[in-house]
């Protein structure tokens, strides 16, 4: 069962700023509805007043439509709702006609109530709406021009002198363009959530790409001279074997190891298996994460450390980097190393973390909970996740506790006792 308030938490950041600046332009029509219709009731007679409100409300309705379609027409997800904007503007043409009407030929002391808020209210906020679906600056001041002209001429009926014709009419350019101002303003705010939500998606795939290239280069560096030396001893032993000469054998006999030793530390890369000194994969994490556009911080010592421990620690040093970049929203990330009472203790701390159910990271179930904790599938004994990482901690008695500590922060801590020897050195090194 979802927990209350579940659908806003599996938003992603970009849509959780749309919605907030989708209901933001609905807000405006319930500041309209309220602002113009509902007030009315204490300006003028009880049926006035209701026609009024309900002209008021019909064109709010209409400005929550246009603002709906037109904020998917900047997202690209609709076509640019041109009928819908001629439709708002009749509407508030004719709204504003019927205002003028009622101050008209409505009771006296009505005028201001209906020709002043009503009549001028409506040109506002319709012409702020329809400002929306346009693109341009010169459109955007043409639309809130011509709702200010057409403010200034339906005052003629009422016999409003022309000096207050013009306030009128520079009222609304003004109004009105103030509204446009501030919805455009939100949209290319959320443009640019958008534009950097994909900024960092990409950041995150070249920071990626660039983990692949190393392992690129460490297959390489494994495989490339192994593979000369073969090259060329098979070279030989053929030359050698047109001669007749026995030595030959022993050319063959030097490939087949090579192949079988090539064959092994193939293997070793692969499965990340290969013996690498902690400090190598702590470097390699912070150049990684730095090329995603997150700030790492990598504190302590690990020279000294016992080969097999190296290894354990190296793997959950890369296993963590990896889903800080997949999951989660990171912008921080801690990695402390310190030997303590013989045991050496690696942290990997990050913000942004995910929530979680009831499950929790703890679980060891593969999925997520925090950018350090899950990992992308979960898999047998060698895959990844937590239940990988605690496996390849258990072939040197380590232990794994991952979760969050805080509001947004995901802690993973690694223990690894040290023999005695290495104990002792370990101790000597981070005094």
């Amino acid at each position: 069962m979802r927990r209350p308030g579940g659908w806003w938490r599996l938003k992603s950041t970009p849509e959780k700023v749309e919605t907030y600046t989708r209901w933001s332009f609905h807000f405006f029509a319930v500041i309209e509805v309220f602002a113009l219709g509902v007030t009315a009731y204490g300006r003028t007679g009880a049926g006035l007043a209701t026609v009024l409100c309900l002209l008021v409300a019909a064109h709010a309705a209409v400005c929550m439509l246009v603002a709906s379609r037109a904020l998917d027409w900047t997202r690209g997800r609709r076509p640019q709702p041109v009928r819908l904007m001629w439709v708002l503007g009749a509407v508030s043409a004719v709204v504003s006609v019927v205002a003028v009407a009622i101050a008209e030929r409505g009771p006296a002391g009505e005028v201001e109530t209906a020709a002043g808020s009503v009549y001028g209210g409506v040109l506002c906020f319709g012409a702020g709406v329809i400002t929306l679906g346009v693109s341009g600056r010169r459109r955007m001041i043409a639309v809130v021009g011509a709702f200010a002209v057409g403010a200034g001429l339906l005052t003629f009926p009422l016999e409003m002198p022309v000096l207050a014709s013009v306030v009128l009419a520079g009222l609304v350019f003004v109004t009105g363009g103030f509204l446009a101002v501030t919805s455009l303003f939100s949209l290319w705010l959320l443009n640019a959530v958008y534009a950097l939500d994909d900024a960092k998606e990409t950041r995150s795939r070249l920071a990626v790409a660039e983990e692949r290239l190393r392992f690129g280069r460490d297959l390489h560096d494994v495989m490339g001279r192994n593979l000369a030396v073969i090259a060329l001893k098979s070279e030989l032993a053929v030359q050698l074997s047109r001669r007749g000469r026995p030595e030959a054998v022993e050319q063959m006999i030097e490939v087949q190891r090579i192949a079988q030793e090539s064959q092994r530390e193939v293997r070793d890369v692969v499965r990340g298996y290969r013996e690498a000194a902690l400090e190598v994969e702590l470097a390699g994490a912070r150049g990684v994460l730095s090329a995603a556009g997150i700030v790492a911080k990598v504190t302590g010592e690990a020279s000294g450390l016992p080969a097999e421990v190296q290894s354990a620690l190296g793997w959950v040093v890369r296993e963590a980097t990896t889903n800080v970049l997949r999951h989660g929203d990171a912008k921080k990330v801690a990695v402390t190393v310190r030997t303590s009472k013989g045991r050496v203790v690696l942290t990997v701390e990050n913000d942004g973390a995910a929530e979680t159910g009831a499950d929790g990271p703890s679980a060891g179930s593969g999925s997520p909970a925090g950018a350090v904790g899950g990992a992308g599938g979960a898999g047998s004994g060698g895959g990844s996740g937590l239940a990988g990482l605690r496996e390849r901690l258990s072939a040197v008695d380590g232990t794994l506790r991952a979760g969050p500590v805080g509001k947004g922060v995901f802690r993973l801590t690694a223990e690894v006792p040290l023999p005695a020897p290495a104990a002792g050195a370990a101790l000597e090194v981070a005094s």
